[in-house]
């Protein structure tokens, strides 16, 4: 029988190639991230580092092909571990948190910093990952905040950028409106915008990430079964269709399906709301509300964010206030009426020139919320070998590539630091009874 983890023929000399080059690892930065200018980051991309050979290196499992699963699995791909990813629709499937045509990748976080920094280390990996995969996964669109007034998290969010030397530039309501006249800077202070930042094709990349994967390890379209915890270390992994998959480490990264899995510690952890976006058609002809002409931007006094036209769709417009409860396996992805009169009336207000544009589009994905809005990155609580890696809560797309590396690290023990104390399990809990999950991811 054929080694399952060995390459392709026809990708051997490829795959060689590729192991040769820049793993991009972590190995000599701790977490939280050091202070790096933008030369530093392009540096540090750039470096052609071969990946550090381990001999007996144990099978590791991972479960969940989104961005959290698919960079673990690429990252542990490029330090030669034996990989088997694992997800039950595949790569880019349409109920998955990571299939959405976009996502916004930027740096400003309020007095999150880790994430400040996180998203600056990631997009040093997108930009020199698309290059070697020959494939445009990163718009340089840049990020426009829309400022009502210069609160805390404004004044957080640009200490951090001027921390980590991160460019930006501030503009005032004037300079909005005559830079981007399409905007309508009513009731706007001042902007600041991102200039490196932009948007990510989501499906895109996942699907790409995967078949790097796939050029290195194992990708499989199957459904994992909860493990029943019984001693201190999972040794198989059972499958929806009776098949077992047996590993030294296993990583779960499911997404929104965590809470289903793991109800005993993740339900009070993780809770899962439908999210409405909606595309608007601009007229025909008209770039205004294309990149480079239109950048991202964030409202964070409206909680309402959109991406330039890209690709054929329209106008990407969306709200970060959380919404219902949702089942990703079952629920049906229909917008509301109510979301779409709000989106309306929002876009009236900041494009006037597309107050009366059709509704081209609509898509239904969901957050995986956690109260703060941290992500969570830990060991099971009964498995020593098993992490899991979720609560994207609206904003992990962009982090996919920082956080896979991560987990790959402490998955091989390469050292490093260890996630956070506020991404482990039992840091914060919802409480039993919660009528709002009004956290913005912002």
């Amino acid at each position: 029988m054929s080694d399952p983890c060995r390459p392709r023929r026809g990708n051997r000399r490829r795959f060689l190639r590729q192991m040769g080059r820049a793993a991009l690892g972590l190995g000599s930065i701790p977490f939280p991230l050091r202070s790096m200018a933008a030369g530093d980051a392009r540096e540090m991309a750039g470096q052609a580092n071969a990946p550090v050979a381990h001999k007996n290196l144990p099978d590791v499992v991972v479960v969940g092909a989104g961005a959290f699963g698919g960079w673990t699995a690429f990252h542990l791909v490029q330090h030669r571990a034996r990989v088997t990813l694992v997800d039950a629709w595949g790569a880019g499937h349409l109920r998955g948190t990571s299939s959405g045509e976009t996502r916004v990748i930027r740096a400003g976080y309020g007095a999150k910093t880790v994430y400040t920094a996180w998203a600056w280390r990631a997009l040093a990996q997108w930009k020199h990952w698309e290059r070697e995969w020959r494939t445009e996964l990163f718009v340089p669109s840049g990020v426009l905040w829309l400022c009502a007034e210069e609160d805390a998290y404004v004044r957080s969010s640009l200490a951090a950028l001027e921390s980590l030397k991160i460019p930006y530039e501030r503009l005032s309501s004037e300079e909005v409106r005559r830079r981007y006249p399409q905007i309508s800077p009513d009731g706007v202070s001042f902007g600041y915008l991102e200039t490196q930042a932009g948007f990510l094709r989501a499906r895109l990349a996942t699907r790409t990430v995967a078949d790097a994967v796939a050029r290195g390890g194992r990708v499989l379209v199957a459904a994992a079964e909860p493990p029943a915890a019984a001693t201190a270390r999972l040794e198989r992994l059972r499958l929806a269709d009776g098949h077992e998959l047996a590993a030294g480490h296993f990583v779960l990264a499911c997404g929104p399906w965590l809470p289903q899995l793991f109800p005993q510690f993740l339900s009070q952890r993780i809770r899962v709301t439908k999210q409405d976006v909606f595309f608007f058609g601009p007229p025909a002809g008209d770039r205004r509300f294309e990149s480079p002409g239109l950048p991202v931007w964030i409202e964070p006094a409206s909680w309402f964010y959109g991406v330039p036209a890209t690709d054929g769709h329209g106008l990407k417009v969306a709200n970060d206030h959380s919404g219902p409860p949702f089942d990703p396996t079952h629920g049906e992805r229909i917008a509301s009426p109510e979301g779409v009169a709000t989106a309306r009336r929002y876009l009236a207000q900041r494009f006037p020139a597309l107050a009366t544009a059709p509704l081209v589009e609509t898509r239904v994905c969901q957050y995986e919320k956690t109260p703060d809005s941290h992500l969570v990155i830990d060991r099971h609580p009964h498995y020593e070998n098993v992490w899991i890696v979720g609560g994207g809560s609206g904003h992990g797309f962009k982090l996919g590539p920082t956080v896979g590396e991560l987990v790959a690290r402490q998955v091989l023990g390469l050292g490093g630091e260890a996630p956070p104390p506020e991404m482990r399990i039992g840091a914060v809990a919802y409480p039993e009874s919660v009528d709002s999950l009004a956290t913005s991811s912002f």
